[in-house]
């Protein structure tokens, strides 16, 4: 049984030397996700983009939106003067308009989150292609994503941003 013993306490020491040795040549790097979504000039053109893209929606969704307000109010103003069939009537068109304008703003979000979606992609794709450049160039053996602990040194994200930069412009 000790003869047993003594063999895996053995082999466990092989295997925490090998383990230690693999780590001490190895060289490891991480990259902010958030900043080069957020900081590189492609994220940037992409949320430019996506804000021309959508804006006359976007604007023609909050007038639609005030109308609604407008027409809730002069509602409340009304009510009190009105017949029961023309309250119905009101209440009625009321009860149309808003759920036309929840199916244009459900539209809106769906086509908005669709193309934000495929322009982070295509930014992910262009930082992972820097990543690897600097991967390469640099000779690490592994670069890391969302982290949770690092120090400041294994951070390749300000490279990562210069490449990601001088390829927009």
């Amino acid at each position: 049984m000790k003869k047993l013993q003594a063999k895996w306490a053995l082999v466990a020491l092989m295997a925490l030397g090998t383990a230690s040795a693999f780590a001490q040549e190895s060289k490891v790097g991480y990259i902010n996700t958030q900043r080069i979504t957020t900081e590189s000039a492609p994220a940037k053109a992409a949320q430019a983009k996506l804000e021309q893209e959508f804006s006359k929606r976007q604007k023609d969704l909050a007038d639609l939106q005030q109308s609604l307000k407008s027409m809730s109010d002069k509602f409340d103003r009304d009510a009190p003067a009105m017949s029961e069939a023309q309250r119905v009537a009101r209440q009625k068109e009321f009860a149309e308009q808003n759920r036309d304008f929840q199916r244009k703003q459900r539209e809106f979000q769906e086509d908005l989150n669709g193309r934000r979606n495929e322009e982070l992609q295509k930014v992910l794709d262009a930082a992972n292609r820097a990543v690897k450049q600097v991967a390469e160039g640099e000779k690490y053996d592994l670069v890391l994503q969302e982290v949770v602990y690092s120090s400041a040194r294994h951070d390749i994200t300000e490279k990562v941003l210069k490449i990601l930069n001088a390829g927009a412009k």
